[in-house]
């Protein structure tokens, strides 16, 4: 935490002293934990994946969903989110336990690993027994996937980008591809390339690489998974997001984002991923774009102990 390099920034903050690029100091900021239904059916299943959504990122994209917690300050005053120790945290994890979450799913951690790790270690010590979802943008380094060995049971990390210029216009990071590459690869390690479900069908250890689609981007897309593929074959799973959705205002900066993802566009990658062999795939059918897949941040299941 005093020269901080767990994301692709590697800004070198004190993190003692002030907040990095990713908003986060030496404490845990989180706005929600609660009972999520909208992951991966193997990850929701029907109770509901026991889901902590951190405040700050990484990255910090042009079109987040969260953006009203990714771009968090030092001071949440008012904001509904909440600073938490890892002592705090740690009972936030046994209160999702006591409400039969199947697992707990750590939403953007990367800039709190340290702190979460020590979470994690109080909890088991408590009594906590589920598997952990480590759910992330990915633009991290492999130390820090590393510093989760023992910790996560199942990684869920996007991958955004391939082409440099589309993650350096919406992400301020050219780079995304090639740092989020060689987290995924460290992430891969760790599990063995093993998947593994539980009887109710839900799994305990893994990876899902999630890929979702922007409008008039597909050809980004298609390279994404025709790599992912080629790299991973059978040993990940992969999920094939739609649900993009403008969020108020992007069109007067990002006039290419003001709309949503049409079913053709969508259509034609699931059958790209289909010519290229992958079958251990998530889809989304219907409408999802038009559901709400962005929760209230307002504190909701977080536990502040001193």
């Amino acid at each position: 935490m005093k020269a901080c390099t767990l994301c692709g920034r590697k800004c070198r903050t004190d993190r003692t002293k002030r907040a990095g690029r990713c908003g986060g100091r030496n404490e845990i900021l989180a706005a929600r934990a609660a009972l999520h239904m909208w992951e991966e059916p193997c990850i929701s299943g029907k109770e509901g994946s026991g889901t902590v959504f951190f405040a700050g990122c990484p990255l910090q994209c042009v079109f987040c969903q969260n953006r009203d917690i990714s771009g968090v300050r030092p001071d949440p005053a008012g904001s509904g989110i909440k600073a938490l120790t890892p002592a705090g945290l740690a009972e936030t994890f046994l209160g999702l336990q006591r409400k039969k979450a199947n697992n707990i799913n750590l939403v953007t951690p990367t800039h709190f690993v340290p702190l979460i790790r020590e979470a994690l270690e109080i909890a088991r010590n408590e009594g906590l027994t589920l598997p952990v979802v480590y759910n992330t943008g990915s633009y991290e380094s492999p130390e820090a996937i590393r510093m989760m060995e023992g910790y996560a049971d199942v990684f869920l990390p996007d991958l955004k980008f391939m082409d440099p210029a589309l993650s350096g216009r919406y992400a301020s990071a050219p780079d995304y591809f090639e740092v989020a590459r060689k987290a995924i690869d460290e992430m891969v390690s760790l599990t063995g390339g093993e998947t593994v479900f539980n009887p109710e069908g839900i799994m305990t250890r893994g990876v899902i690489v999630r890929h979702m689609i922007l409008p008039g981007h597909t050809a980004d897309s298609r390279r994404i998974l025709k790599y992912l593929y080629e790299r991973y074959g059978d040993h990940i799973w992969i999920s094939i997001m739609n649900q993009y959705t403008p969020m108020p205002g992007i069109e007067a900066d990002y006039p290419e984002l003001g709309r949503r993802v049409t079913r053709r566009e969508y259509a034609r990658v699931i059958d790209y991923a289909l010519e290229c062999g992958i079958t251990n795939a998530f889809i989304q059918e219907g409408g999802t774009a038009d559901e709400s897949f962005i929760p209230g941040f307002d504190g909701t299941g977080l536990v502040t102990l001193k």
